[in-house]
């Protein structure tokens, strides 16, 4: 059983939750994902069954989408509404601007940014996650990282840009592109920095990894009835779809051997820059191998060998 599942996370799951779930449902043991989800969110999480497990290291790096409501009126310890609310805006009152301050706020934090992770996050600082430490009331000083923010827009339900709860908070309905490693909670925050009040993540859902989209999804639920209806294969992405965005090269019954083997072959293209990821297919075009690409010698050399089947 080798290829991609495109789950949608329901809330309350951790990712691991979803890999163990789907794991007892096929009686696969080599799965796997790519891009974790908090529990709260929802959203398009990438399984890895079989050898697609090596793929992995390629998927990870993939831009991502999202929906995401930021609630206005204070913060909280974990960035989302699961945490416990922090008194920093006793006397500040949300939504008391006007729609071009929102969205100046917004572009100034589009492009290239600087993040610091929250502590409630999987990142190791000195070999222990984050969130370990914050769960033992611990604060440690965090790197900034570089992301870059692509698109950081308002979506407007019924066309009101802020919508008024009854608890005197406001909420702000936004999609987001972002490079792979941005915190959606940390951009929440400082867009509530930037209007001058306290900002948490109320709602998130992701909608893309990569070429990878809601549309492409199912549910747990769904996996189980597919399985048992035989029709897994209308939802088991295959191995040579997994990374759609690189290029190509199909490969001789000579060259595939030689890249079965960990040998370079030869790739005589100016479309290719110095160290571009390339798909090894077969004349059947089945993926065999990720390369990368050596433009002095036009040569691929295989980075990851997928499978070495004759």
């Amino acid at each position: 059983m080798d290829g991609l599942l495109i789950i949608d996370k329901e809330p309350g799951l951790t990712s691991h939750d979803v890999v163990a779930k789907a794991r007892k449902i096929l009686n696969e043991r080599r799965i796997g994902h790519t891009g974790t989800l908090d529990p709260f969110a929802t959203g398009v999480l990438v399984i890895l069954l079989g050898r697609a497990t090596r793929l992995a290291q390629f998927l990870s790096g993939t831009d991502k989408e999202y929906e995401a409501v930021i609630r206005f009126g204070f913060s909280t310890d974990t960035g989302d509404y699961a945490g416990n609310r922090l008194n920093d805006n006793e006397n500040r009152q949300p939504g008391r601007w006007s729609e071009s301050e929102i969205e100046e706020a917004m572009r100034r934090l589009t492009g290239d940014i600087l993040q610091v992770p929250p502590m409630f996050s999987a990142k190791k600082v000195q070999g222990k996650r984050l969130y370990e430490l914050a769960r033992r009331g611990e604060v440690v000083e965090r790197k900034a990282v570089n992301v870059c923010i692509h698109e950081f827009e308002p979506i407007r339900p019924d066309n009101q840009l802020l919508k008024n709860n009854l608890d005197g908070t406001v909420d702000l309905k936004v999609r987001v592109v972002c490079s792979s490693g941005t915190y959606i909670r940390t951009l929440a925050e400082d867009l509530g920095k930037r209007l001058n009040i306290g900002a948490h993540l109320a709602e998130l859902r992701r909608t893309r990894v990569g070429s990878f989209s809601l549309d492409n999804a199912a549910t747990l639920a769904d996996l189980k009835t597919r399985l048992a209806e035989g029709g897994l294969g209308t939802i088991l992405v295959p191995l040579n779809l997994a990374l759609p965005e690189l290029p190509f090269l199909h490969l001789t019954p000579d060259d595939a051997r030689k890249v079965r083997n960990g040998m370079e072959v030869g790739a005589a293209t100016t479309n290719w820059t110095d160290g571009a990821k390339v798909k090894l297919c077969d004349e059947s075009g089945h993926l065999i191998a990720i390369g990368d690409y050596n433009a002095s010698k036009q040569q691929v050399h295989p980075r990851v060998v997928i499978t070495q089947e004759n």
